[in-house]
């Protein structure tokens, strides 16, 4: 819709009008807001559309398409028309000697098709807040239905019809916090009964006689190596060590999972699993995702399966073959198990650990020459992830910080060349691309962190110039916090139909996602298309390369959503403990001076919580002692004091 408005901007033949957009057209006609000339139609002079932007005193700016000065457009808050930050609208404007304003005439898109929003009395009425801005919402209730309402109620709003569609909870509750954030990104715990009904369809065995034509691989002893707690089970592996030969087996969801199906139409529309502290929120019904579709131990199951031979001095695949196939995973592994064998514990170890240990070991010594050699034209960033451990109430009580470990590392680069060994399947459909990032961008982090005493030399190839600063901040022990740094200034990885300069961080040519069709909809596109390239069926193919821009474009929209949900629970849950400490003192590294209010990261008991730091004068990772003196629940913000600063010793 954007580029079609920017076109209108700047005038469009009448002919050229795409039929997607002939209905909004009409809308904007009604309004009188075009002119047609010769037949080329033209927004009027008198109007501009754009993206509306709401301060926190309630005065909106239109971000105009194709006209820079109407910035400073402002839209008083009673000629807002009901619109919120975010939406698509078309303005008139108000000429006036008090400056350039405008007035809302038409909500021509919505950011967001529903909105999360509570009450709260002030001046004897019941207003309805959103609750990330806390701005008062205009819905369809009445005074007397509010008033029925506890305060502090929490409401699913629909944005285009202003109504009421659910009532979430209560403010005070903690366990509203997961309906909150799913509301927010309009996701659902839930399926409907037919896609329940069609997943359980489906029962609970794989028997091997009703797939004659399936490879049989049940002979090898794959294993699964995944988190304590996981339920739905991926990927399944194998080596064969005389022959270098890695098996990656991946759940085969798109036999379950048939196009165009109910199942299929919410796999689509959620795109991706949301993974909060205590529980998930699954694309597909657990009776297939963790059920049938999950290679758990000591049962048969269908595994879409490559077959990778590697040659043992290039470290290069010979050759990759994918397959139909039957397996039977024989272990299922933590991570926490395989460190330990890898550091030489065997206490708790079996028989069945003695055969795939024999394969094992030689994979992690292998997988390690392969990453070192793909290390040489790609980056590997220190990372930590921060764990909430929630009590029965889903109140934050501590935080646990996990690090890569050998057996992450095992699975990921084992699934690495799946991946790589799928996108080498097709020249169009679905890819993961990541962009390289703009020389400015490393620039002004090099000169940022110059500012702190971490010089760096910058080169022409921007990996070597990564590589010079991570040498440098490993000096200082920064690592981790340059590394994050690093990754802001580069591109966010998205999904593309093509092949779009493939994968600068992995320093993969072409890459895609292939391993995890259980939780994200692009690797069921993926696993969808190989098959068809596999049985010659040009019409699937058609079809699945003719719809993949758009698929692209919207998975990768979902992959955003479906993160900022899972951020948005764990936000909610730090404010909510702020809440209980405010006048408290904690530890915390500043990780950002570029704003107006410095951010800093709490690290202790409870690590992750961003605290805004209010009257500080702080530098670049300073460790500082902050006092906490506010926290927001509805918006989840939290504004701490600097008390004091943290010397190295």
């Amino acid at each position: 819709m954007k580029n079609f408005l920017l076109a209108l901007t700047h005038g469009i033949k009448v002919a050229d009008i795409p039929a997607e957009f002939e209905e909004l057209v009409q809308k904007l006609t009604l309004q009188k807001a075009l002119k047609t000339k010769m037949g080329v139609m033209k927004l009027d002079s008198k109007y501009r559309v754009g993206i509306l932007d709401v301060s926190r005193n309630g005065t909106g700016y239109l971000d105009a398409f194709g006209n820079e000065r109407s910035k400073d457009l402002t839209i008083d808050d009673f000629n807002l028309n009901n619109a919120y930050k975010g939406d698509i609208v078309l303005v008139k404007r108000l000429f006036s000697k008090k400056g350039a304003k405008a007035k809302v005439i038409l909500i021509l898109k919505r950011a967001n098709a529903v909105s999360v929003a509570y009450t709260e009395e002030a001046q004897g009425q019941i207003l309805v807040k959103n609750i990330k801005t806390e701005l008062p919402m205009t819905i369809a209730s009445s005074q007397k239905a509010l008033r029925e309402l506890p305060l502090g109620t929490v409401l699913k709003i629909d944005n285009y019809t202003s109504s009421i569609m659910e009532v979430l909870g209560v403010l005070s509750d903690p366990k509203v916090d997961e309906k909150i954030s799913l509301g927010l990104y309009n996701k659902s715990e839930f399926f409907s009964s037919q896609a329940e009904a069609d997943a359980k369809a489906h029962g609970d065995s794989v028997y091997k006689d009703e797939y004659p034509d399936r490879v049989d691989l049940t002979h090898l002893p794959f294993c699964t190596i995944d988190p304590p707690d996981a339920k739905d089970f991926d990927d399944a592996i194998y080596f064969d060590v005389e022959t270098t030969t890695l098996y990656v087996a991946i759940a085969d969801v798109s036999t379950y999972v048939v196009e165009d199906s109910e199942l299929d139409k919410e796999a689509k529309a959620r795109g991706f699993s949301i993974y909060f502290p205590h529980k998930s929120i699954p694309m597909l019904p657990r009776s297939l995702s963790e059920n049938i579709c999950s290679l758990k131990p000591d049962v048969d199951r269908l595994a879409f399966t490559f077959k990778i031979t590697l040659d043992p001095v290039s470290l290069e695949p010979i050759k990759e073959e994918v397959m139909n196939a039957l397996i039977h995973s024989q272990r299922r592994y933590t991570y926490d198990e395989i460190d330990a064998f890898l550091a030489g514990d065997f206490s708790k170890k079996r028989e069945i650990d003695a055969l795939i240990w024999g394969y094992l070991e030689p994979l992690q010594k292998f997988l390690l020459k392969v990453k070192k050699k793909r290390l040489a034209n790609g980056c590997e960033f220190a990372s930590e992830e921060v764990r909430m451990i929630l009590d029965e109430n889903q109140n934050l009580i501590a935080t646990r910080v996990e690090s890569e470990t050998p057996s992450h590392a095992l699975i990921e680069d084992a699934m690495l060349l799946a991946n790589k060994a799928a996108a080498n399947k097709y020249e169009k459909g679905m890819f993961r691309t990541h962009g390289v990032p703009t020389y400015e961008k490393i620039d002004e982090l090099l000169n940022s962190l110059e500012e702190i005493g971490i010089f760096a030399q910058s080169y022409d190839d921007i990996y070597k110039t990564i590589r010079e600063l991570q040498k440098k901040s490993d000096e200082k022990g920064l690592r981790k916090e340059v590394d994050q740094l690093i990754i802001r200034t580069q591109k966010q990885a998205q999904y593309t139909a093509e092949n779009d300069g493939g994968h600068f961080g992995l320093g993969f040519a072409t890459y895609t996602h292939f391993t995890s069709p259980i939780r994200r909809y692009s690797d069921l596109i993926v696993h969808r298309l190989i098959k068809a390239i596999m049985i010659g069926n040009k019409e699937q193919i058609a079809y699945i390369v003719g719809n993949a821009d758009v698929i692209a474009l919207r998975v990768s929209e979902l992959e955003r959503e479906s993160a900022k949900c899972a951020w948005d629970y764990s936000d909610r849950k730090y404010a909510r403990w702020a809440k209980e400490n405010i006048g408290k003192t904690f530890v915390a590294m500043v990780t950002d001076v570029s704003s107006s209010v410095p951010t800093a990261y709490i690290e202790g008991d409870i690590s992750g919580a961003r605290v805004f730091l209010l009257g500080a004068e702080v530098e670049l990772f300073d460790k500082v002692k902050v006092e906490i003196v506010e926290a927001h629940i509805t918006t989840t913000k939290i504004i701490a004091s600097v008390v004091g600063k943290i010397e190295d010793v």
